[in-house]
């Protein structure tokens, strides 16, 4: 949880550092990259490190995994800013609070793809 969480954490920030530059969909899909690379590295490290498959199959399936879940993400995070929260006339800071719940809703997913494809054991 620790390892997501900085990962998360790294994924959040950044995108608001990034929005200053390029647009709020782009700066999800960058800002995500930088969150994968942190939750890769940590993950190894510290949560599955009894994975038995190569490094190089660990990286495939984690890109995999991350790129169906930066989907859901990216899809979670402008439905919400763009259509949902309009709708519901809610306009306190809507790009943050759409992207912080379009950042936890893969985690579930995120993780038992990690546990069973990208770390696996043997």
């Amino acid at each position: 949880m620790i390892a997501g969480g900085i990962a998360a954490a790294v994924n959040f920030l950044s995108r608001i550092v990034i929005n200053a530059w390029v647009p709020y969909g782009t700066a999800i899909v960058f800002a995500y990259l930088l969150g994968m690379l942190t939750a890769f590295v940590l993950n190894r490290a510290f949560v599955f490190r009894g994975a038995t498959n190569p490094i190089h199959h660990q990286a495939i399936w984690f890109t995999i995994i991350n790129l169906l879940a930066v989907l859901q993400t990216l899809a979670v995070s402008l439905l919400l800013a763009r259509e949902i929260f309009p709708l519901l006339g809610f306009d306190w800071h809507r790009e943050l609070v759409a992207h912080a719940i379009g950042v936890v809703t893969p985690i579930v997913t995120s993780y038992i793809g990690h546990k069973h494809l990208s770390f696996k054991t043997a």
